[in-house]
């Protein structure tokens, strides 16, 4: 099967025009996506240009021509309209490294520099219309983290800071917090996103331009630092509490109003427990109930 493969995809990068790149891309998309792909989001994925302040209709090509390119080796479910390859040694084979190389910096770059379309970024975050016609908005606003995370490539971390430095204001955070957070409100910064996501990279770049409050609450009352803890992004809190002005105390406003530290030691996270020790979190700074930290890690017996 291996022979098999690898004789196709050579035919598929001998074929004329445009076909080579559809037919690799395509493939790419469908074997490293985050979720299968219905093929109208294929269709505007493969037509995003890196260079274009838009997207250009014209370049959305059919899905014939999209599915022919790639030489039987997809095809589009009937029952759910998504893409799917042939069979799941031909997923194997193109996992393997360097048979698609770069995939996921690939990925990400293209769903950043969708976000960063000018007609994207004009779509009201108020009132979110029918937006059937932009298929691929919804992937790239949930799944561009994912891949960046893998594979943070340089056009992809200033695509990334271009996005997050306006996130409040970008109909993604209307995309994006239903999934993590069933009522979003406003105020959100970059920086909390960044810090959810655990990309140490564009943390660092968001604390250094200081372009977010380090303590400022989200809709839960979670900081930067609370959504790092939550996340057991361990690297991202140990940029954040490396700040100047941080709390490391600062309770979010559950009923029991829980501090990070609070959190780390029910959750069983020893590490970040360290890291919060520390900077400074006082481990006696009673919740709501007159519990402290440390009265917790005493009863748990595991800290």
């Amino acid at each position: 099967m291996d022979s098999l493969y690898g004789q196709t995809l050579q035919e598929i990068k001998e074929q004329k025009g445009d076909r080579p790149r559809l037919g690799m891309e395509a493939l790419m998309w469908v074997s490293h996506a985050k979720r299968p792909l219905q093929i109208n989001e294929l269709c505007h994925a493969l037509a995003v240009d890196m260079e274009a302040t838009d997207l250009d209709p014209q370049k959305i090509r059919l899905q014939d021509t999209v599915l022919g390119s790639c030489l039987g080796l997809a095809f589009v479910d009937r029952k759910t309209s998504a893409v799917r390859l042939i069979h799941d040694t031909l997923q194997e084979y193109l996992s393997r490294p360097g048979i698609l190389s770069g995939a996921h910096k690939i990925l990400g770059e293209t769903c950043l520099a969708y976000l960063n379309y000018d007609q994207v970024k004009r779509l009201s975050t108020r009132k979110v219309g029918d937006l059937g016609h932009m298929p691929f908005l919804e992937y790239s606003s949930l799944y561009w983290g994912d891949h960046a995370k893998i594979e943070l490539s340089d056009r992809a971390k200033t695509l990334a800071l271009e996005l997050l430095n306006q996130y409040e204001n970008h109909i993604s955070f209307k995309k994006l917090w239903p999934s993590y957070y069933p009522k979003p409100r406003y105020p959100l910064t970059g920086l909390h996103f960044a810090s959810y996501l655990g990309i140490d990279a564009l943390v660092a770049a968001l604390i250094e331009t200081k372009s977010c409050d380090i303590n400022q609450e989200d809709s839960s009352g979670y900081t930067p630092l609370m959504r790092a803890v939550k996340r057991k992004n361990h690297g991202a809190a140990r940029l954040l509490l490396t700040c100047d002005g941080v709390d490391p105390d600062k309770p979010d406003n559950s009923m029991l109003g829980e501090t990070p530290l609070r959190w780390a030691i029910m959750h069983g996270d020893v590490e970040m427990v360290r890291l919060l020790a520390q900077a400074g979190a006082n481990p006696n700074k009673a919740d709501d109930d007159g519990e402290t930290p440390l009265m917790l890690a005493s009863c748990l017996g595991d800290m």
